[in-house]
């Protein structure tokens, strides 16, 4: 997301303080193992659009290598280091919007019957896919058409025979009542016409251009540019009736803005209904805990309505479906069944496979890989233990899978988790975890989503180190955005930091992040927000330095264990609130609210340690401070004082 910052906050303080027992602060081996998935679709856009902007290439122009490969290492994340994660990190394991659209116009046309004289008024917002008719539809108890039923009509311009069929889907108010199918282009004709046994035509490519069997007069003209001509075609022929208003729900495509087509495609598909039972049952019995627990009940919807998965995509950016098609290359060969495809870990396998199938010589087999990747949240629901070394039966895999928590946003539930629990049962046998926390959206300070074409998108980076509104809107220049975008970003932005955007540190952004309640509703990040924490990380570095300058250089803290407990009732008392501090942060923990935690550990500091300790004049003598330098800064360095930790230990 556009704050993965927050993500990784809570994966470290969590990583040092496991709720299982696993306390890397108690001596424990604690495994974090962060990832990025490919963002299939959403980094393919984003680099055609800047070979386009930049190159004046396509996608197209360049092999599949050349295409991806350069920009892999290019556009790593920086952030773990940035943040200064304090766990050891060798290595990381690398839609459709519906606005309401302004009326379209309806063309009404007539198609001709075999019978002279007769005649059938249909109403299309699509003339160009005229082309892949291949039926007119009526509702059965339309007074209209009654006598038509079963009847066949003429395409106008293929002279094909179209029959008209009756379904009840067909609403009888909207136009004509009569509506063309074309089930190579809409999604509800497509069921209409598999109910009808209806056969399936497509006439628009993969480019946007016309391919219609049989009509020439439009091959490689773009679909908008053909829906002129086939309205002046129909002119032409009489058969035109004009055009009205029509209200409609315009698929566009939130990352290109272009208009959706829908395309008859071969597809992989998962069957998910077994695994998903098992899934649900993981809940239900508490095998698998998802905190907060009112996401249990979508969980449990979501997987009694589960269908296939579609798993391949029409991309170039991802992992490449490992499927291969078959075919026999000698002349005298016997070719296998039409559609024979393998399955295997490579091509080598493959052919094997496949000359094991067609009863032929290795050599005489030829393989063509399918061109489509895998769903991006295919290849990230294998990441629990794909990152360990599976399929082989690694050290990793054996010591540290089936993993303890999932740390990930809520809204990811279903898109990555149900598919990592479905698919983690059916590899491996075992849940990938036993626990999920689910933290809310990350939104602007006004409660907007942050995106990079509304300019509202916080750069931790930013946050870090600070930015003037020059530099944010240079930032902005550089990404890959279109004009008007960027317009209306650039506006954003100036709204939002008019004065750009204070250094602020790593330690005040960590507390930010670590003070928002992630088990409630959306997170509102606002940088005045951690601008306060930074005072507070001043108030205790002052407080640090105050101790340290009270017990001189020559200091040697001892362990915990070692601490004797002092005569001074002041410091007996302040030792007090420290061990219930120090317990009410490792209840919240245990609870998973780290934001009660971090609650914990800044009351005591302020208002036990700081307004009343220190303040109040007490003298801080030796007999105190290793309880505070060996107890205090383990306490607080899960949230994230690295400065604190680091100074005074």
């Amino acid at each position: 997301g556009p704050f993965g910052g927050t993500q990784c906050r809570f994966w470290d303080s969590v990583g040092l303080w496991d709720p299982r027992g696993l306390r890397r602060m108690q001596g424990w081996a604690v495994l974090w193992v962060p990832g990025t998935d490919h963002a299939g679709i959403a980094t393919q856009v984003v680099v055609e659009r800047w070979l386009w902007q930049q190159r004046g290439l396509r996608r197209q122009d360049l092999s599949r290598v050349i295409f991806g490969v350069p920009w892999c290492p290019t556009h790593t994340h920086l952030l773990l280091h940035i943040l200064s994660m304090s766990l050891g990190v060798p290595s990381v394991s690398p839609t459709m919007s519906h606005p309401p659209p302004p009326p379209l116009p309806l063309f009404p046309h007539h198609h001709p019957w075999l019978s002279p004289g007769l005649e059938l008024p249909v109403a299309t917002t699509r003339p160009e896919t005229m082309l892949g008719d291949v039926a007119v539809a009526v509702h059965p108890m339309d007074p209209r058409y009654q006598h038509l039923h079963g009847r066949h009509l003429r395409h106008p311009f293929t002279g094909q025979l179209l029959p008209v069929v009756t379904d009840p889907t067909v609403e009888p108010t909207r136009g004509t009542g009569a509506v063309k199918v074309t089930p190579g282009h809409s999604h509800p004709d497509l069921a209409l016409a598999r109910a009808h046994g209806l056969p399936l035509l497509s006439v628009i490519g993969d480019d946007g251009t016309m391919c219609p069997p049989g009509g020439g007069w439009l091959q490689g003209v773009h679909r908008f540019v053909a829906r002129d001509k086939v309205v002046t075609a129909l002119s032409q022929r009489g058969l035109y009736r004009g055009t009205q208003d029509h209200a409609m729900t315009l698929p566009m495509c939130s990352r290109s803005g272009d208009v959706i087509e829908y395309l008859l495609k071969d597809q992989w598909f998962l069957q998910c209904q077994e695994m998903a039972q098992c899934a649900r049952e993981a809940v239900v019995s508490g095998r698998l805990q998802l905190v907060p627990r009112f996401h249990e009940k979508n969980w449990k919807t979501w997987m009694d309505n589960v269908g296939d998965w579609c798993l391949s995509r029409q991309l170039w950016w991802g992992h490449r479906v490992p499927a291969y098609k078959v075919g026999v290359s000698p002349p005298g060969s016997d070719p296998p069944d039409r559609g024979l495809w393998v399955v295997a870990r490579s091509e080598d396998e493959a052919r094997d496979e496949a000359a094991r199938l067609c009863h032929a010589p290795p050599r005489d087999i030829e393989l063509q890989q399918d061109p489509d990747v895998l769903d991006t949240w295919f290849s990230s629901a294998l990441f629990p233990f794909a990152a360990l070394g599976w399929p082989e039966e690694t050290p990793d895999l054996r010591r540290f899978y089936p993993t303890t928590l999932l740390e990930t946003g809520s809204d990811l539930l279903f898109f990555w988790v149900a598919r990592m629990v479905m698919l983690g049962q059916e590899l491996t046998g075992h849940l990938p975890f036993s626990q999920v926390l689910l933290h809310s959206l990350v939104r602007d300070a006004a409660g907007r989503k942050m995106s990079k074409s509304l300019g509202n998108v916080i750069d931790p980076r930013d946050v870090i180190g600070g930015a003037s509104l020059q530099e944010l809107q240079e930032k902005l220049r550089r990404t890959v955005l279109d004009p008007h975008e960027l317009a209306v970003a650039s506006e954003g932005q100036k709204r939002q930091f008019p004065h750009g955007i204070p250094e602020c540190g790593t330690d005040a952004l960590r507390l930010a992040l670590c003070s928002h309640n992630v088990h409630g509703d959306d997170i509102r990040l606002d940088v005045a927000a951690v601008l306060n924490q930074r005072h507070f990380c001043n108030k205790v570095w002052n407080a640090v330095k105050f101790v340290l300058a009270s017990v001189g250089p020559h200091f040697i803290p001892r362990p915990p264990e070692e601490v004797t407990v002092p005569r001074a009732p002041m410091d007996r008392w302040v030792l007090s609130r420290l061990a219930r501090a120090v317990g009410e942060f490792g209840r919240r923990m245990e609870a998973l609210e780290v934001h009660g935690a971090t609650a914990a550990a800044q009351h005591f500091w302020l208002r036990s340690f700081c307004d009343v300790y220190l303040v109040g004049g007490a003298s801080v003598c030796p007999s105190v401070c290793p309880a505070f330098v060996s107890v205090l800064p383990r306490c607080c360095v899960s949230i994230h004082f690295h400065s604190l930790a680091s100074r005074w230990c």
